[in-house]
């Protein structure tokens, strides 16, 4: 594009001066002139991007420092261990090579929002050309054509509107406003009006639903409103999960904490013993493949694509795997109201006649004034299969009709229209005329309350026809002002007979009305909304509604669901414009008492979302709309709505509900819960692993002690870490997991008491082994034989760190709770996993020919005696430090 489009505020301008601005008239642009301003302005469709290719994507995967370190410690393996660290090398590499082919997939599904973006234009658009209607390609429109809207079109461009009769286009999925807007030509408006406050303005990719209106292209591509949230969509921050963050300080801390363990390794071997170099590098280099628990990025993979599983059988489709942790520790469900908390739909739900207000389940009779009118003054179309069709707030009259056995065709049938006053916008009213059997001619009228009730004269109560007075109309007017607050869409009934077809002028067919009844509408919340929110609450998450829709509706939306409490009269709705008056510093001072944000833009929803992420929450939001995909990509986890959720919104998204139930994402959040605590455990039994076996290493190689060879290493890293720790994945949650609070972005994998326990575990499981090694030593059974005592010793303290590391997997099944009130064999996985595992360690130390493979001796059974000993005081030594850790209370502190 060589030019800039001005995205000035035209809905404040006259006609004139945006015709002049556009340099256009009502006739049109030529074609000629058109032609020059598409070259100039450049196609009306959402700009690509610059793409990267696969292969800088795949490169991207490897820039992690742990990811690194492993590379360099294949290399390293290969050097100095030949063909054994041949097989170390391919396991490590492997791994690698898959997490970084999963991330490349990962990024290519998050693309598809500008992709959705750009597929939701209309293919055609009719414009003024040349002084004559034809149709473009709505890609070929620029500022300054003229174009036609009529029912049923998607507006192609954003445009000032020059005719509006009876227009209404809705905007629900740029603005949130569940009701279309009526459309005029008014003038008098703010600058600062809100979106779907600009009356005067038509914007691209919103629906016509009702009349017709012409318009004057003001902006088009991506100088469009749409255009504006896909730019926001592409420079958007995202926000590194808490899982990242939590593998990324792990892999920086292991890898300080390995080259810091090697270097010294190495120093001692070769300074102190007076060993080769090349000799005490390998040393070195089987201390730092031990330290680093290589198998953790597959695991954690595994773990969260198992969360993902759960998940797809409850609704919840997960786009991106670490939001399946992320859920976990959401503090902050930013929630868009409408088609999320809301059915998105229009629904009767009060209406008022005979001096009382009935709700909408109650029965009523299919002779009712107020329900007659209500379908007769409709023009709603029911199609063939039964699907209304035509401007939300009548297609719900129609369906209140078909709630209570009343069935507008049949009615029509009986007692046709035969002619009509459309609804106008200025005296907003709208009158249908039907011949009845008698004879007779039945005037139907349906509008605003304030406008109808100054035309009535009667009123009917308990089917008797007489004067309307003052009182009654008093009775109407607090009615109309009771259901308005509670954020209810009030319409009044009212008709006549006469008996021929009046002359179709307002002042004789709207005039001297019988008033019927009235009727209050609304969009109501999901009926498992209000649960939902009650749950969350419990669970320590707080539930906020941003919308773009009207204050005093999201007021009551909110109240109804428990975001608010209803007994509470502190004003907690901020809405957009008193937004835009305060800078990102001011905001930052008064966010937190609001929980509901009314008549929001784009921009406003993604700085709601970010003063929150300043605060240090973790932020969850929802939503269905194009409006809503920028804010969903900078949360910490965007969820979008499945069914009614546009493309653009769902690709934003990490997560989508294919239910669309907002009671869906609490389950979510639980799954996410229990990832995380399974993670914890995983890392917890890895850390505290590989502690032992650095440990080992390390106090082996002061003592001038040969306790374990790289094979044996890498077979226990193989077999007993990668299996068992794959199974406590699938550990099913512990107990109250939804009553604790959100554990927020700065925990980490090491917190709730998992630091403390990696610690003494991983000394103790050291400790343990060198304690079998020494005694080994001490009492052979070989005596004099120092190449047999050796290798006997060597043996036992390989099978005890085996052995010891599949013990202790029972005890991180809980950090607090004793294994056997978690359940020791709930989990059949873990089951089947500890006794392949075993089977596998085993075969290695009976075996014949793989005995000489690993370098071990045949025991006898009283070296295995010791071997069992020294395995099973870990599950002792856990089992009595938890005991004590409950009886101070650290296990409620953790909470």
């Amino acid at each position: 594009m060589s030019k800039e489009q001005n995205r000035q505020a035209y809905y404040t301008q006259t006609e004139e001066a945006v015709l002049e601005a556009l340099q256009t008239s009502k006739k049109g642009l030529s074609g000629e002139e058109a032609a020059k301003r598409l070259a100039t302005y450049g196609h009306n469709e959402l700009d690509e991007g610059e793409k990267r290719t696969i292969w800088q994507k795949f490169l991207d995967q490897f820039k992690d420092l742990m990811i690194i370190i492993l590379l360099v410690a294949a290399a390293l393996s290969v050097v100095t261990e030949g063909t054994e660290g041949l097989t170390d090398a391919i396991i490590i590499l492997l791994v690698v090579v898959l997490n970084a082919a999963f991330g490349v997939y990962q990024e290519g599904q998050a693309e598809a929002a500008i992709d959705a973006l750009k597929s939701m234009s209309s293919p055609v658009a009719r414009v003024r050309r040349d002084g004559h209607v034809t149709e473009v390609d709505s890609k070929d429109l620029v500022p300054g054509d003229i174009v036609m809207l009529e029912a049923g079109d998607v507006v192609p461009a954003d445009m000032r509107l020059l005719e509006a009769a009876s227009l209404k286009i809705e905007e629900a999925a740029l603005t949130g406003e569940s009701v279309p807007v009526e459309k005029n030509l008014a003038v008098t408006l703010a600058e600062d009006a809100g979106l779907g406050d600009r009356v005067n303005m038509g914007y691209q990719n919103s629906n016509v639903t009702y009349g017709r209106g012409i318009g004057v292209v003001t902006n088009t591509g991506m100088y469009t409103e749409v255009g504006h949230i896909a730019s926001m969509l592409a420079n958007a921050e995202e926000t590194d999960t808490p899982l990242k963050q939590n593998l990324h300080h792990l892999s920086k801390v292991l890898t300080y904490a390995v080259l810091v363990i090697a270097a010294i390794t190495f120093v001692v071997s070769v300074f102190v013993r007076g060993e080769k170099p090349l000799d005490s590098l390998m040393t070195a280099v089987a201390l730092a493949v031990a330290a680093i628990p290589e198998g953790l990025p597959a695991v954690v993979t595994i773990v969260l694509s198992m969360g993902t599983q759960v998940l797809a059988k409850r609704n919840s489709i997960i786009r991106q795997l670490p939001a399946v942790e992320t859920l976990g520790s959401t503090e902050i469900i930013a929630s868009d109201k409408t088609g999320t908390l809301t059915m998105n739909q229009m629904t009767v739900e009060k209406v008022y006649y005979n001096g009382q207000v009935f709700d909408a389940a109650d029965d009523i009779a299919d002779d009712n004034m107020t329900l007659r009118v209500m379908n007769f003054a409709n023009d709603t179309k029911v199609d063939q299969n039964g699907k209304l069709i035509g401007d939300p707030t009548e297609t719900a009259l129609v369906q209140f009709g078909f709630d209570h056995a009343f069935d507008v065709r049949d009615a029509l049938k009986a007692e046709p229209r035969v002619a009509e006053l459309p609804f106008d916008s200025d005296r907003k009213l709208m009158s249908t005329i039907h011949k009845l059997a008698d004879g007779r001619y039945l005037v139907a009228v349906k509008g605003a309350p304030d406008q109808l009730l100054k035309r009535v004269t009667q009123i009917e109560e308990n089917s008797t026809v007489r004067p309307i007075t003052d009182a009654d109309k008093d009775a109407i007017l607090s009615t109309n002002k009771s259901l308005a607050k509670e954020a209810l869409r009030v319409l009044m009934m009212a008709y006549k007979y006469e008996s021929e077809i009046p002359t179709l002028e307002t002042e004789v067919v709207e005039n001297g009305l019988v008033f019927a009844g009235l009727v209050g509408m609304i969009d109501p919340e999901r009926p498992e909304a209000a649960q939902a929110v009650a749950v969350a609450k419990e669970a320590g998450i707080r539930p906020i509604m941003i919308t773009g829709d009207h204050q005093d509706t999201a007021e009551a939306i909110a109240k109804r669901l428990g975001i608010i409490d209803p007994n509470d009269t502190e004003d907690h709705v901020f809405t957009g414009a008193e937004l835009n008056e305060l800078t990102d510093e001011e905001f930052q001072k008064v966010f937190k008492q609001y929980s509901v944000y009314a008549r929001v833009s784009p921009e406003h929803k993604v700085r709601i979302v970010k003063a929150w992420q300043n605060e240090g929450k973790v932020v969850a939001m929802t939503g269905d709309g194009v409006n809503d995909a920028p804010s969903l990509k900078t949360a910490d986890i965007g969820i979008g709505m499945g069914i009614t959720g546009t493309e653009v919104s769902k690709g934003a998204s990490d997560m989508v509900l294919a239910d669309d139930n907002f009671a869906t994402i609490i389950v979510a959040v639980e799954e996410g819960r229990k990832v995380f605590s399974n993670i914890q455990k995983t890392v917890q039994y890895l850390l505290s692993a590989n502690i032992a076996e650095v440990l080992t290493i390390f106090l082996a190689t002061l003592f001038g002690w040969d306790v374990l060879e790289p094979v044996h290493l890498l077979w226990i890293n193989l077999v007993t870490d990668t299996l068992p720790a794959i199974a406590l994945g699938m550990e099913p949650a512990e107990p109250g997991v939804m009553k604790h609070k959100p554990r927020g972005r700065n925990s980490s994998f090491f917190s709730g008491g998992v630091l403390g326990a990696v610690a003494y575990q991983g000394l103790m499981q050291g400790a343990l082994v060198l304690g079998v090694y020494g005694y080994a030593i001490a009492n052979p059974v070989h005596v004099g034989d120092y190449h047999a005592i050796h290798a006997d010793a060597l043996t036992m303290a390989y099978a005890t760190l085996g052995l010891i590391q599949l013990v202790h997997a029972f005890n991180v099944k809980s950090v607090y709770q004793s294994v056997f009130t978690v359940g020791p064999f709930k989990n059949k996985m873990f089951n089947w996993a500890i006794i392949g595992s075993l089977l596998l360690l085993v075969a290695t130390l009976t075996v014949p020919f793989l005995e000489k493979i690993f370098h071990v001796s045949h025991l006898d059974l009283s070296q295995w005696l010791v071997v069992l000993i020294g395995s099973f005081l870990a599950f002792v030594i856990v089992e009595i430090v938890k005991a004590v850790q409950r009886a101070l209370g650290h296990d409620e502190k953790a909470i």
